[in-house]
């Protein structure tokens, strides 16, 4: 999956620390939820991943690899694909999600935002 067609789906869950407005997840959540997708905030909000009440379009990981790496081992919530925020990938998890075969790309949704509108 490519950013553009991230950008077209509808449903996000953004795992990081979205009280703190200096983190990126919090910027990141704030921005999707001005933009109109429907946002859910894993890790100071929700515990878990399974916790989202519908199903997800996309798992955007915003926090330290160890424990997105530890979230998506538990992760039973079935999704499209995950964005890998800079400073979030490990080598750890990457291989991880290839063993899986759990599709992702490494890229920013800040930058999706900025690069294609969405058609509400």
């Amino acid at each position: 999956m490519e950013l553009k067609e991230i950008m077209e789906q509808k449903v996000f869950a953004v795992v990081g620390n979205t009280l703190d407005e200096e983190k990126y997840a919090y910027k990141i959540k704030k921005a999707m939820l001005e933009h109109g997708y429907t946002v859910y905030a894993v890790g100071k909000e929700l515990a878990s991943i399974n916790d989202v009440p519908e199903e997800i379009d996309i798992i955007d990981l915003c926090i330290h690899p160890v424990k997105g790496l530890a979230l998506m081992k538990e992760c039973r919530k079935s999704f499209k694909c995950i964005v890998i925020q800079p400073g979030a990938e490990s080598p750890e998890l990457l291989q991880y999600l290839d063993d899986q075969k759990l599709p992702y790309i490494q890229g920013c949704l800040l930058v999706g935002l900025s690069r294609f509108k969405r058609c509400l």
